[in-house]
């Protein structure tokens, strides 16, 4: 049996909880900054379609425009989010750039909702955001907001423990243009120029960004090459009660393959090695990329009736094509449906090496609407959307050592999902400061796959109604001091289906739809220099798909459904603004992550088959108990006119140990780790130039070395169980410099 942890504070370092504590925990990005702290107004506030808002009962963060300028000078958007609380990044390459992730509350990214202006954004089959389909997607971003928990109604994937919402809809009020650049560690280079015409004659206006990145990762062979275009094209009534918006977000990217991690003995030897595409002879396959473009269009509208109606509506397409490379050693002929390859001398080849390809083809389109009433005391919206998906996943054998034709083509399969989903959503201000919020979605989603690539004839065609409802009340108090402060609660139930490998890798009947019952309980005070808030929340799944070992009917390890398990924490944060030059902030995550009942599998390579072991209240994988990060941002020449815009920003970031299964075996696991990065910013006074902004970021000054991901798997030999980690190392100390011109 293995004893449930208690939720304590002792896994966190002594050094990084008295920083916490004199932080009083929060992070800059807070919504309830001190410097744009504001008295609430309950009347007149208009419901966004997707995002919360002050009245809402749910634990959310706002990213401003002014942190993301300060932040973006190269890395991928969850480096910019690392101060949001509960979350963690990783990379694959190691520094950011390229194939990167997140979690939220131990939430991996197929379970996080994602929207640009309302918009879905996740892949409808894998659930999971791509953000390196998106580069430098946050030189265009306005505001970023994370939604902690199921959170408000959105379109596209179920909320599943977070969501996160980006707007780069926003266009430039005149004409000018910017010039950013940045150069860093690894051979980065990111480049980006943005024009715009501002507001022209007859309501129009025109805005364009192109970028390109460029890295050699800090992993071996890691290299990236990442190519963006963003334009928005507008239009505003003369009444400016009309607007209409065409947005167009087109990437292209190649990268080396690192996401297969490092094994824990090469770890030990050579951090940076990378043994992805090694060919027989210990030379590496150069052509071993990943190679994808993905044009995203959306076309807006937003009418305003009347003072209590407006509508918001839109259109969006994602058309994506791309496939991947890799050399293989010795494939079976059995595993491209190709009998044995005979040999002029009558002898038979049963695998040959070879180099092959495997595409996806794939197109998602659809709508979404938002009406929207507000009348005194009483908002309500009617949203939804609809869509439709179609994937086409193919492979090419494209060269063989023996016995197999170039161009060979050894699988097609074909893929449809329909959506649809609509919600309706009421806040009513009530007496006394209290408001009491209510939603209600609808969700169908008919999902039709025609065929795997491990099992051509199968066909599943599963259909699903999700009925998930919410509940809120909030409540704000006003003191005599200047002081606010809010509480809340609420209830929310999610539901959401399996991806497609859930129907690939497992047998049908294991793949049930995953149920989530979400309690938010908070409070919030703000006062002149100072800002606190807590936040407790217990989500509560039933049939969870989790990874057991388990091999399925096809000879795969598929997920399983587990009956009952469930996430409790605390989420704190605050900040302090003794002067008008220095700012503390923080934020502090404390939490149990467990599964009831779980059965482990593991392959018994000396009697065959598999053996079973049973366990009882488990941590859930990539889960940790602690995270926590501290900001310090000083500027020391705040009375020097020319130096007053000037900055130093210190940050520390704290990850408790993450299992990299769910048995709770420390010897499966990533170790717990701190990081400290510093930020110099200066905002250099020209008088030819409107804004000439310099960046310096140096991140992991200790140069820690640690895993922010990995894998594991483990089998019985030898009368003994033997398991086999892979780890995702992350870069030492490096750097990023850049240089921002506006004119």
């Amino acid at each position: 049996m293995i004893n449930s942890k208690r939720l304590s504070i002792k896994s966190i370092s002594g050094a990084m909880l008295f920083s916490l504590f004199m932080c009083s925990l929060n992070t800059e990005s807070n919504a309830q900054e001190v410097d744009s702290l504001k008295k609430m107004r309950l009347k007149n506030v208009t419901i966004h379609a997707v995002r919360a808002s002050e009245q809402s009962p749910f634990a959310y963060q706002d990213i401003s425009d002014s942190m993301i300028k300060r932040k973006n000078i190269g890395k991928e958007l969850p480096y910019l989010l690392e101060t949001t609380p509960s979350l963690i990044s990783h990379s694959d390459a190691g520094a950011g750039v390229g194939y990167s992730g997140l979690s939220i509350r131990g939430t991996d990214l197929s379970r996080i909702n994602f929207t640009i202006n309302g918009m879905p954004v996740n892949d409808p089959e894998s659930q999971i955001v791509m953000f390196v389909n998106f580069p430098d997607l946050l030189s265009s971003a306005s505001s970023v907001q994370v939604q902690r928990g199921v959170g408000s109604s959105t379109n596209g994937a179920g909320a599943f423990g977070a969501s996160i919402h980006v707007n780069n809809m926003e266009q430039e009020e005149k004409a000018g243009g910017e010039v950013n650049n940045s150069f860093g560690s690894f051979n980065t280079w990111k480049h980006t120029i943005k024009g715009s015409t501002g507001k022209l004659k007859g309501g129009f206006q025109f805005d364009l960004r192109a970028s390109k990145i460029n890295t050699e990762g800090y992993i071996d062979r890691a290299d990236a090459t990442l190519k963006a275009m963003h334009f928005i094209s507008g239009w505003t009534s003369k009444n400016e009660k009309t607007n209409i918006k065409f947005n167009l977000i087109t990437g292209k990217e190649k990268t080396y393959q690192a996401w297969n991690g490092i094994s824990e003995n090469q770890l030990k030897e050579n951090r940076k090695l990378n043994p992805v595409g090694i060919k027989e002879d210990g030379s590496y396959y150069d052509d071993q990329t990943d190679n994808y473009q993905q044009d995203f269009y959306q076309l807006l509208l937003k009418h305003q009736f009347n003072k209590q109606w407006n509508l918001q509506a839109g259109l969006f397409l994602t058309n994506g094509a791309g496939y991947y490379n890799e050399y293989r050693i010795a494939d079976k002929y059995s595993s491209y449906n190709l009998p044995n390859y005979k040999l002029p001398n009558g002898d038979s080849l049963t695998s040959t090496n070879l180099i092959r390809q495997r595409w996806l083809d794939n197109s998602y389109y659809g709508g979404t609407y938002a009406l929207n009433y507000s009348k005194n005391n009483t908002l309500l919206l009617l949203g939804g959307s609809i869509s439709q998906y179609k994937g086409d996943h193919f492979g090419f054998v494209k060269w063989a050592e023996n016995g197999i034709p170039a161009d060979y083509q050894w699988y097609f399969n074909q893929s449809n999902k329909k959506e649809f989903n609509t919600y309706l959503k009421f806040q009513q201000e009530l007496k006394r400061n209290f408001a009491l919020f209510a939603e209600l979605q609808h969700k169908y989603v008919d999902y039709k796959m025609d065929g795997f690539r491990s099992d051509p004839d199968a066909k599943p065609h599963p259909t699903y109604h999700f009925l998930n409802p919410k509940l809120g009340l909030s409540h704000f108090y006003f003191h005599d001091n200047g002081s606010r402060s809010k509480s809340y609660f609420s209830f929310a139930m999610a539901n959401k289906e399996p991806n497609r490998k859930d129907f690939e890798e497992s047998p049908i009947l294991w793949a049930k739809p995953e149920k989530l019952y979400d309690f938010e309980l908070g409070y919030e005070w703000s006062h002149k220099k100072w800002n606190l808030a807590a936040n407790l929340y217990y989500m509560y799944y039933r049939d969870q798909l989790i990874l057991s070992g388990k091999i399925n009917e096809y000879g795969v390890y598929g997920r399983i459904n587990v009956d009952k398990s469930y996430r409790r924490g605390i989420e704190l944060m605050g900040s302090y603004a003794p002067f008008e030059h220095l700012k503390f902030s923080g934020n502090l995550s404390l939490s149990q992550n467990h599964i009831l009942k779980f059965d482990e599998f593991i392959d018994d390579y000396d009697n065959g088959g598999q053996i079973k072991t049973s366990y009882e209240k488990t941590d859930i994988s990539f889960s940790p108990s602690s995270i926590a990060s501290v900001s310090i941002v000083w500027n020391p020449f705040y009375k020097n006119k020319n130096f007053k815009s000037f900055f130093i920003e210190a940050q520390g970031k704290h990850v408790g140990r993450q299992y990299l299964d769910n048995t709770t075996n420390k010897n499966r696991s990533l170790n717990p780790y701190n990081l400290l990065d510093f930020q110099l910013g200066y905002d250099i006074p020209n008088p030819w130039i409107e804004n000439m902004y310099l960046t310096l970021a140096l991140y992991n000054i200790t140069n820690k070395k640690y895993e922010a991901n990995g894998y594991s798997f483990s089998y019985f030999l030898n009368q003994e169980v033997v398991t086999e980690n892979y780890y995702f190392p992350q870069a030492g100390t490096h750097f990023m410099l850049g240089l921002h011109l506006k004119f």
